[in-house]
């Protein structure tokens, strides 16, 4: 049987449900999810095998207007991965509808020259009666292959999404291991699960203006695993929200970092993480590399 593989990237506005979708697809949590926009900064790839088709998903951050270099980074990223993929996946949130970022999205794909696959997104929280004004709005904005209707917090309408993927993926060889589920280091995927609990556990601009970095990742003798990561955030008073009183709150952060950790790795871990302010962050070159983004200058 011939094999078939290729880059399929999730490309939308924040919150329109990329990293759900993802998840769902693969059966596996590679991209951190949170009901705040924006919670991707990288380019996530996940794996999945469907009969002969290696479909590799790339998970992208919702695209925005950028204002610091993190920003247009994280928007660079984006464009990046739609760009190097075989299908660009469009996906809208059917519940919010044509926003404007939504909008900027689609103007800048329609002038790419490139196949779109449409997917209305949260489709179980909307009226179906929405949906067909809603898909005559986009494709007059922008021609599109193929339109799906799903939901990527139940999974009802997946399966059809990937079943097309595989038969749309072009011939070749695999480019990974038939058993690998991403190409993130584990390191990385450790300081992810762990700024997903910020997310999680802190309001308003604190999420946003914290990262993540593990400094040690080391095999133990009996299986397991050592984890020490460190969050810089910007202001005094950020850390010690993070902190909590009496460090209620970071012990909470990282209890629930490790349970995720534990269960991605399938063995033991043991999870240490510390705090230290440090303005301007960023806008730092080497800290945008330590969270796997390319600085775009």
């Amino acid at each position: 049987m011939t094999s078939r593989c290729g880059f399929a990237a999730l490309v939308g506005a924040p919150n329109a449900g990329k990293s759900t979708l993802l998840n769902r697809m693969t059966g596996a949590k590679l991209s951190i999810v949170s009901p705040k926009a924006q919670t991707t900064r990288f380019r996530v790839l996940g794996v999945v095998m469907r009969g002969g088709s290696q479909i590799l998903l790339v998970d992208t951050p919702g695209i925005f207007k950028p204002r610091r270099k993190l920003d247009r980074a994280m928007v660079a990223a984006a464009w990046t991965g739609a760009q190097d993929a075989d299908i660009a996946v469009l996906l809208v949130d059917a519940r919010a509808g044509l926003r404007e970022e939504a909008r900027a999205v689609i103007e800048a794909l329609a002038g790419q020259k490139r196949r779109v696959w449409l997917v209305l997104n949260k489709t179980d929280l909307v009226s179906p009666d929405v949906l067909l004004p809603l898909t005559r709005e986009i494709t007059d904005m922008i021609a599109v292959e193929h339109v799906f209707m799903l939901s990527a917090r139940t999974g009802d309408g997946v399966e059809d999404l990937l079943e097309r993927l595989a038969e749309a993926m072009p011939e070749g060889p695999f480019l990974y291991p038939e058993d690998d589920l991403t190409d993130l280091p584990d390191r990385l995927l450790a300081a992810e699960l762990v700024r997903e609990q910020i997310f999680f556990q802190t309001q308003e601009e604190v999420p946003y203006q914290a990262t993540v970095e593990t400094e040690s990742f080391k095999e133990r003798p009996d299986g397991s695993v050592r984890v020490e990561a460190t969050i810089y955030v910007s202001r005094a008073g950020h850390k010690a929200i993070l902190i909590g009183e009496g460090g209620k709150r970071i012990r909470a952060i990282g209890e629930k970092a490790r349970l995720e950790l534990a269960r991605l790795l399938d063995r033991p871990c043991h999870l240490f993480l510390n705090v230290k302010e440090r303005a301007g962050w960023d806008e730092e070159r080497a800290r945008l590399r330590a969270i796997g983004l390319d600085d775009e200058g």
